[in-house]
């Protein structure tokens, strides 16, 4: 008992920041003086008077209440009392640091935490803490609380939280008008495109951008801005609007072949600028969705026209889906932020469109004079010589590339190499963006056909 009341224990608040309790005075009721200099010289203490247990008033009772005049209780607080653990000056943890008392120590510990002490109280306080382990103890809660006060967490959501709660609300109520699974890839990647659009800033979308492709012998590269690939996707996207009868941004007779239309987009005085790309792009991508959707089972064959080949829409929305991951990577390299694949099972899509292309691929390499010869021809459908591709990861699996002719089968039986590369290194490869000497992580068999198909795949890519 000191004389304070509860009242008086609880620290003042200061409006706007939290702030550190001063340290506390010897009978234990908080100072709001800043701590002393370290390098004062302590004052000597008088030594306590002795203990002596104060008189109750005579008319106090258990409940009953104090003298008017309140002399007892005012002269409660000049009584001495005994040193405490606080406040005493000996012992082995009571000091440390150039004459500062364990109660000055401790009170500094808070400060100590938030690296706010001078270099002396610093040095200071470390020198106590190696021989107080109560002080020690509260020290290393104290750090604790300001590590989660300064944590270095990643503020962005995870890629994989938009396809969770989207399941889980499609299995409480599904739509009545689903999207097709072929559509599901490229609905992700335009939804996760749009949220890195969304969070970039204005002078980002005049960011230069690389764009790179394997042109069939070597890889190109073409420099350009945010805007202008989110104009090139919308360009390229045109093909597939052009399909469905919807309007082409590109205009009804633009040029099939990708390169040639995205060049007329970015020529055109009339196409939308800087951070105006964005909500043009995005509205087609809706349109295209809500119409794939409205379509029916019948529209997946439709064939869409790339100029020198064609693509069913089935495949036509999986080949824009993943040029949309790739130019969304693009985007982010450039403006320094977090990007990830695709999910597994719509990775899978992709790589599988590209094993089904590398037979046509690799023959027309061969009709160019860039790939070995035919080997072993076999009637269209029969089994015939293959490459083993193996393709480890989420979204992996195994395909066996038929060398000889695009009507032919691939199969085990007749396998004549392997390769193996890891699944997002394969659509890197596919896009252009890693050379074909340095993809394969392993190989084994007829170093030729392997060589071929690798450049088979790099040859898939374009702008």
């Amino acid at each position: 008992m000191t004389g304070a009341t509860e009242s008086d224990d609880e620290p003042e608040e200061v409006l706007g920041a939290p702030r550190i309790p001063g340290p506390r005075r010897p009978g234990g009721t908080p100072g709001h003086r800043p701590p002393p200099d370290a390098t004062a010289v302590p004052r000597p203490r008088a030594a306590p008077e002795p203990y002596t247990a104060h008189t109750v008033h005579p008319a106090h009772s258990a409940y009953g209440t104090p003298p008017a005049d309140h002399t007892a209780e005012a002269d409660m607080s000049h009584t001495p009392f005994p040193p405490t653990a606080d406040s005493a000056d000996d012992g082995p943890g009571s000091g440390g640091g150039a004459g500062l008392t364990h109660t000055i120590l401790k009170s500094l510990l808070g400060a100590w935490a938030l690296a706010a002490c001078s270099t002396e109280e610093t040095a200071a306080v470390e020198r106590h803490l190696s021989d107080c382990a109560i002080c020690a103890e509260e020290a290393r809660r104290l750090r604790g609380a300001v590590e989660l006060l300064h944590t270095e967490r990643d503020l962005d959501l995870p890629a994989s939280l938009r396809f969770r709660v989207l399941e889980n609300c499609l299995v409480r109520r599904p739509p009545r008008i689903p999207v097709p699974d072929w559509a599901a890839p490229y609905d992700a990647e335009t939804a996760r495109l749009d949220a890195l659009l969304r969070d970039i800033g204005e002078r980002d979308w005049n960011a230069p951008v690389p764009l790179r492709w394997f042109d069939g012998r070597h890889p190109v590269e073409q420099t350009t801005t945010v805007s202008r690939v989110i104009g090139h996707l919308m360009s390229v996207d045109g093909l597939v609007s052009g399909a469905l009868g919807l309007d082409d941004p590109v205009g009804r007779e633009a040029p099939r072949p990708p390169t040639e239309r995205t060049e007329k987009f970015w020529r055109a005085e009339s196409r939308p600028t800087g951070r105006a790309t964005y909500p043009a792009w995005r509205g087609q991508s809706h349109v295209l969705l809500r119409t794939v959707s409205f379509a029916g089972p019948g529209a997946a064959d439709m064939s869409v026209s790339y100029g020198d080949f064609s693509l069913p829409l089935r495949d036509a929305m999986i080949d824009r889906a993943f040029e949309c991951w790739i130019h969304a990577d693009d985007i982010a390299l450039a403006v320094a932020y977090p990007y990830r694949p695709p999910r597994g099972p719509h990775l899978n899509r992709m790589i599988d469109l590209a094993a089904r292309l590398l037979p046509a691929a690799l023959a027309g390499r061969r009709r160019a004079g860039l790939a070995g010869p035919v080997k072993h021809l076999v009637a269209a459908g029969s089994p015939g010589r293959s490459v083993h591709l193996e393709v480890e990861g989420a979204g992996g699996g195994d395909w066996y590339i038929a060398l000889d002719s695009p009507a032919a089968l691939g199969s085990p039986d007749h396998t004549v190499a392997q390769v193996v590369l890891e699944a997002v290194e394969f659509c890197k490869l596919v896009a252009g963006h890693v050379s074909p000497e340095e993809a394969a992580a392993g190989q084994d068999g007829d170093r030729e056909a392997i060589r071929d198909v690798l450049f088979a795949a790099a040859s898939l890519s374009r702008m």
